[in-house]
């Protein structure tokens, strides 16, 4: 029998769903069903991310996925939705290894004042330094104090590579709502990161 390509997509989505509920309901046989499937997607979005990273980087796709997964699977009772809730979760994870690893090789000081970077240079490393990450999870943990769900977007579409339909359906929202938040989020971070006094909230 001959399957489209997203009717593949959808089947194995499916069935990550399925072994995640199984798996949070206490069946320990499905993550041995379920790591084949999640883990060489994790390392497919490790490596596009960090393919934009600077030549000197010292963090390779398999030690970032491998230190994401042993997060993502070292609670003895995970409370997995589905799959989207499990790329929102590794989004984050991804997000704390990378900033750790920057915080560990000793980035420079950005100094008191406002950081001479942007939002732009920061979300494509290759043009960047670690200055730059660190100053975005500084703008975005700011962010998350009194507008959660935009940093999550932000989190998710950069730094987990999910799609505008992966970030919409793990946080339950319309995809033009993703779209259009992204955009606030991105004006607002900008602001953030240049100095400058963003507005109160992410509207």
């Amino acid at each position: 029998m001959w399957f489209s390509y997203d009717r593949i997509i959808n089947i194995v989505s499916s069935d990550v769903t399925r072994l995640l509920v199984q798996w949070s309901q206490g069946n320990n046989a499905a993550l041995d069903e379920l790591t084949p499937l999640v883990y060489g997607e994790l390392r497919q979005r490790a490596k596009n991310y960090l393919r934009r990273e600077r030549p000197d980087h010292t963090l390779q796709p398999t030690a970032l996925i491998h230190e994401v997964y042993l997060r993502l699977v070292g609670d003895s009772q995970p409370d997995w939705q589905n799959r989207a809730h499990f790329f929102a979760i590794a989004s984050r994870a991804m997000r704390q290894i990378l900033v750790d690893h920057s915080r560990r090789r000793g980035a420079g000081k950005r100094g008191g004042g406002a950081a001479d970077v942007s939002l732009d240079e920061a979300l494509v490393p290759a043009q960047s330094h670690s200055s730059d990450l660190l100053a975005l999870d500084e703008a975005l943990s700011k962010l998350a104090a009194f507008d959660e769900r935009k940093c999550r977007i932000v989190e998710m579409r950069y730094f987990g590579g999910c799609t505008v339909e992966e970030t919409a359906a793990a946080l339950g929202v319309a995809a033009i709502t993703v779209i259009r938040e992204t955009r606030v989020a991105e004006a607002w971070l900008r602001r953030a990161m240049r100095g400058e006094e963003p507005l109160r909230a992410a509207t």
